[in-house]
């Protein structure tokens, strides 16, 4: 395997510009191709280098112009969407939030990619599920997925053994995981059991899209649903856990630092049980980290979350991530999707999830040897991917997403009952959506 992270390097830095594209030519020759991207890391940022290189290499005439963008998630949206608005800047390829595609979409900015993957071979290689991080609402697919994410249990083997619980530990359904936590309680009343953060995507979301009817979003009628039990449930799920306390103080866990105090401490030394997180979480302990801890593979183990009541497909988990997309009025698109395909052919995919310790969005990456050795739980992380969900990034999606967060946070710190937050949200779901466009379930 080839190493993106040595091609950097060696190579110059590119300042970003924004100007027009170099010459109009239908068959690419002498062709300048803009490509955006958030100037995040060293890895994607190697992974544009190297696939410049390898692009015009094996394209006479055609120059790739890399514009990487600074900032954080919301001043590369902001700058992008900037960009985006004139001809003259619009980046040919771009780097997008999963989050922020279907809003794109709306707006105009985004080629669909159907016909021209369609002759791709490497496309039948990517995970279905991986898939969704790209389709926009009419079901067709607007970009490919550079990178994703999954959300499991990381259960402390210390804690759990010593209260009795055997291992390896597999809640099938909601009642187990409150087994687990009470008998953790119970064994020892000074560790925190089970830790379930007061926000979206490793709590709420994670218990809804488990339930029976669970979904914020009918993709069918395409409408968004009210009057979901599912939704009520997993409000009570967890006012369950935090009025029993067996998580965090609720004052702890509306802080949105909570997350270091619990993968830097208390995970580390055994004052926790378990919690959900990222597929990333090794990055936090590994060597260099800034939460170091070199036993973490031999104390922590994983459990993919389980469904309410153990129905199909028994587990669940939630997705976000990064694609590649191509703008629409690129003028010359034939091209654009070949620096796409390039950038996320075999070696290049493998090397960047490798090196940025990201899950394989390419099912022969995740089988790759180099994959499956990236850390002790890449395999495990990885699986749970097939029942993996992606939220319904529309472009209204943002403001759905507090409305959300806010009955989560009501519910957690006792100002509302499950049902009292599910009927604000229904409300407040319906005055951002108009009664037409809500369903109930």
């Amino acid at each position: 395997m080839r190493s993106i992270t040595k091609t950097l390097v060696g190579a110059a830095a590119i300042g970003l510009v924004l100007s027009g594209c170099a010459g109009d030519s239908s068959d690419g020759e002498g062709q300048t191709l803009r490509v955006a991207y958030k100037k995040a890391d060293p890895v994607l940022e190697a992974l544009m280098q190297n696939t410049k290189e390898q692009f015009e290499s094996e394209n006479d005439g055609i120059t790739v112009e890399l514009t990487p963008i600074e900032g954080n998630d919301e001043d590369y949206a902001t700058k992008l969407a900037l960009s985006q608005r004139s001809p003259d800047t619009a980046p040919d390829v771009f780097v997008e939030d999963s989050f922020k595609l279907r809003a794109d979409v709306d707006a105009g900015y985004v080629l669909q990619l159907d016909d021209y993957l369609a002759d791709w071979e490497d496309w039948d290689t990517f995970n279905e599920t991986a898939k969704q991080a790209g389709l926009g609402d009419d079901g067709s697919t607007y970009a490919v997925p550079l990178e994703t994410d999954t959300r499991v249990i990381w259960y402390n083997q210390n804690v759990l053994g010593d209260a009795g619980i055997e291992m390896p530990w597999q809640p099938e359904t909601w009642d187990d995981l409150l087994s687990m936590a009470r008998t953790v309680k119970a064994a020892n009343p000074e560790v925190v059991p089970f830790s379930m953060y007061a926000g979206t995507m490793q709590s709420f979301y994670e218990l809804l899209y488990g339930t029976e009817d669970g979904t914020l979003y009918d993709e069918d009628d395409q409408k968004w649903v009210t009057g979901s039990q599912g939704f009520t449930d997993s409000l009570a799920f967890l006012k369950t856990i935090y009025d029993e306390e067996l998580a965090v103080t609720p004052a702890e866990a509306l802080d949105p630092n909570i997350w270091q105090k619990i993968v830097g401490e208390m995970l580390p030394q055994d004052q926790m049980g378990a919690t959900v997180e990222g597929s990333y979480a090794p990055q936090f302990w590994q060597e260099g980290a800034d939460y170091e801890w070199p036993e973490y593979s031999e104390v922590m183990a994983t459990a993919p979350f389980p469904t309410q009541n153990g129905q199909e497909p028994g587990a669940v988990s939630m997705s976000g991530g990064w694609t590649l997309a191509v703008g629409a009025g690129t003028e010359n698109p034939d091209l654009a999707v070949d620096f796409v395909k390039t950038a996320m052919d075999y070696e290049n995919s493998l090397a960047y999830t490798v090196d940025a310790s990201k899950i394989a969005v390419r099912t022969d990456v995740a089988e790759a040897p180099e994959y499956q050795d990236m850390n002790p739980f890449a395999a495990e992380v990885t699986e749970v991917l097939d029942v993996s969900n992606y939220r319904p990034a529309t472009a209204d999606f943002a403001e759905i997403d507090t409305a959300v967060l806010t009955a989560t946070q009501e519910v957690v710190a006792g100002g509302k009952s499950p049902e009292e937050a599910a009927k604000t949200y229904d409300e407040t779901l319906t005055k951002i959506v108009g009664e037409e466009n809500v369903i109930e379930k």
